[in-house]
């Protein structure tokens, strides 16, 4: 029996247009699990740094990651599974043209379609099934026996925790890494698009351009794509400068 093509898709800024945790994060301050003032004290600082181009997104998102953490501490897991059905009904429309599209030509060719995400699994999940996914890897926040937040993670937003997933797929479903794609937009995906044949960086940050730009194997195999408004741009990477 021969292997599979896989089509492996990052979902905050590759599929989705922001960051899943953020619509959870205020989800949960407006039900009260939260304190409004971690967000306005310790959260919106980073973000209004990044939103102004004078900081990191990643500063910004583990800065998040961290207040999630601790305000999900001891809260049920099934009351955060419905917060997070509720956000992608209400913004899973939220996508990329491309990606979409995308999704839609790996399910008619026959791929396998995975999401490999730093989200919390239970948003990924819901993502996931919206857009009937065949499988999915995100951040486990994890619960005790009652099904109550720890406040112990399992993360999927660093590279070395998705080059693990991936390959723990590929031992699942008999993947072919060669004829597989992965479609990602930060450095965090960079051990994805090593290892597929076929690597897409979707309106990537400075900082993964900048590596791409020295990893000449990745250079030669992998397409950037930049969707602005309701147009798609597809440049080569030769044809990158980085101001």
């Amino acid at each position: 029996m021969s292997k599979r093509s896989a089509a492996f898709f990052d979902i905050d800024g590759t599929l989705y247009r922001e960051g899943l945790i953020t619509e959870i994060f205020k989800r949960i301050i407006r039900h009260g699990l939260v304190d409004e003032r971690l967000w306005h004290d310790e959260v919106k600082p980073a973000f209004m740094k990044y939103d102004r181009r004078q900081g990191e997104y990643d500063d910004y998102l583990l800065k998040m990651v961290n207040i999630y953490k601790n305000g999900i501490t001891g809260i049920s897991s099934e009351h955060i599974s419905h917060i997070a059905d509720l956000v992608i009904r209400e913004k899973g429309e939220r996508v990329y043209t491309f990606t979409r599209d995308e999704i839609l030509r790996h399910k008619v060719e026959g791929h396998l379609v995975i999401a490999v995400s730093g989200s919390p699994l239970e948003l990924v999940k819901a993502m996931a099934k919206k857009y009937a996914f065949d499988d999915c890897k995100g951040t486990i926040y994890q619960v005790d026996e009652r099904g109550y937040y720890t406040g112990e993670v399992i993360p999927m937003w660093d590279h070395e925790s998705k080059r693990k997933a991936l390959f723990d797929l590929a031992r699942q479903y008999d993947v072919d890494f060669a004829a597989s794609y992965a479609y990602g937009d930060t450095t965090g995906d960079l051990e994805m698009f090593n290892l597929v044949g076929h690597p897409y960086a979707i309106n990537p940050t400075r900082e993964l351009l900048d590596r791409i730009a020295i990893d000449q194997p990745l250079k030669e195999k992998i397409q950037i794509v930049v969707e602005r408004k309701n147009v798609v741009y597809l440049i080569d990477s030769d044809k990158i400068k980085i101001k």
